[in-house]
């Protein structure tokens, strides 16, 4: 291909520059018998207009659209199945080397699989993309995996390809960011490469894309837990994380992977690649984190596939049933000093953000109070960053209120009883007793202990109890 492509360049370049010298000739034999008075700028003047002409010709082959978002022209070997030909709402992209311990790819699949419904199925296709240079292992395993999950190759559920590796740049002499290891630098800047040819090659199958790895574990339901999500965050986004772990549940929308393929690329040699992810979604304007919690995905190897160093890491957020809350209408009211837009009812309203308070104090109050009283069935509150030591509630309990009362301008309840404790910055309760399962007016976490940490909490969820 690419001496095809050196030929057509030199020939139509010719091309155009013996037409150059052909109509300079005639020029030139024509004002060589015609008057002296201006034949020098006559000729200049023609020679500009051209070339002028040339140069609007070849730059009417390049279209910064066409030449900068479009998928990077990369040769992919197919090893197993076809891409599908109609666009699905989700592609699911997994790289995989070989380890040198346990493989888990085969669960990661049966995972994703049995752990979705039959019309979500149709809604996805899951590509793998072996990314180890060893043909004849990712030759094998790609049997091993027609084998095992044959039907779901056939009804174009999924998909496995390679890359050659002589199109990798270069990997040695690379330097060493952070005092890593030659070794580590090596590992890390492969990963980077190999994910931008898994997302590059499912840029024009779906709607959205989600990257995992080759050794999760699935939550029930997944796709339309996630579709839900999508559809109710109401502000423009360039990744959505539905875990906290790594690379694992980081969602795009399909038309960024071109970019995203780039971006790796041009860092690859830089840092890891969720670090990268975090500065993509950045630099695209995306300031914060929006995150679902509970994680839809857990990490289940127990060994790294770097050096099979041991790998205990697991999301404590995971929940592998999971059922959207109810949340009813509700008015919400703190007393803790508001951080500047993180107000209260991001932790209840809205799935793309939280609430941020200043150093809560002892009898401090965050309150829901609801519009119609309601039975609970199930409520959880979550505090805490990312990193589940700070910023969360540290000590409080969790209180039910009855008998709304309103003055002024001042809603309330008229009497609390204990629900719960907070325990390691949250709460979870769920089968009511009957005395408990009465209607209720309120919710309030109230601040049992001075804290010097602020407090996030990041969600609310309540779920009623319907009427028969």
């Amino acid at each position: 291909m690419l001496w095809r492509k050196l030929f057509c360049f030199v020939r139509c370049n010719v091309r155009r520059w013996c037409l150059l010298l052909f109509l300079t000739t005639i020029l030139l034999f024509y004002y060589r018998n015609a008057s002296d008075t201006q034949p020098t700028t006559n000729v200049v003047c023609a020679l500009q207009n051209i070339s002028r002409n040339i140069e609007m010709k070849h730059a009417q082959n390049f279209t910064s659209h066409l030449d900068i978002f479009q998928p990077l022209n990369i040769f992919y070997q197919h090893l197993a199945g076809s891409l599908p030909e109609g666009r699905k709402y989700l592609s699911i992209g997994i790289s995989s080397v070989r380890r040198r311990r346990e493989s888990y790819l085969a669960g990661t699949l049966q995972s994703i699989f049995e752990k979705s419904s039959p019309e979500e199925l149709e809604e996805m296709v899951v590509v793998i993309y072996l990314a180890d240079f060893d043909v004849l292992w990712s030759i094998n395993t790609a049997k091993e995996i027609e084998a095992k999950f044959g039907s779901h190759i056939d009804a174009g559920h999924l998909v496995v390809i390679r890359c050659p590796q002589d199109i990798y740049p270069t990997l040695e002499g690379l330097k060493r960011n952070f005092n890593d290891p030659d070794a580590r630098v090596r590992y890390r800047s492969k990963q980077n490469v190999d994910y931008a040819f898994l997302v590059n090659s499912c840029t024009k199958l779906s709607d959205y894309f989600l990257m995992l790895e080759d050794d999760v574990l699935c939550a029930k339901n997944f796709v339309s837990l996630m579709k839900r999500f999508v559809a109710s965050v109401d502000s423009s986004w360039t990744t959505l994380m539905f875990s906290k772990l790594g690379y694992i549940g980081k969602l795009y929308h399909s038309a960024d992977l071109a970019k995203l393929a780039r971006f790796l690329l041009m860092f690859y040699d830089e840092m890891p690649c969720d670090w990268l992810l975090e500065h993509f979604h950045r630099v695209k304007a995306q300031p914060e984190e929006i995150r679902f919690r509970p994680s839809l995905f857990q990490h289940m190897g127990n060994y790294s596939s770097f050096q099979a160093i041991r790998n205990k890491l697991k999301d404590d957020d995971f929940v592998e049933v999971w059922n959207f809350p109810d949340n009813p209408t509700a008015m919400v009211y703190t007393d803790i000093e508001v951080h500047k837009q993180y107000q209260p009812i991001k932790a209840y309203n809205t799935r793309n953000g939280y609430f941020w308070g200043i150093s809560p104090k002892m009898g401090n109050y965050f309150l829901l109070i609801f519009v119609n009283s309601i039975r609970i069935k199930k409520l959880q509150v979550l505090t805490g960053s990312n990193d589940p030591k700070a910023d969360m509630l540290v000590s409080g309990i969790v209180e039910l209120g009855r008998g709304r009362v309103t003055t002024g301008t001042n809603v309330s309840c008229t009497s609390y009883s204990k629900l719960g404790d907070f325990r390691e910055g949250k709460i979870e309760m769920e089968n009511f007793m009957t005395e408990t399962s009465d209607k209720v007016d309120c919710i309030r976490v109230l601040v049992t202990r001075d804290q010097i940490e602020w407090l996030i909490i990041n969600r609310i969820n309540v779920w009623i109890l319907k009427e028969k």
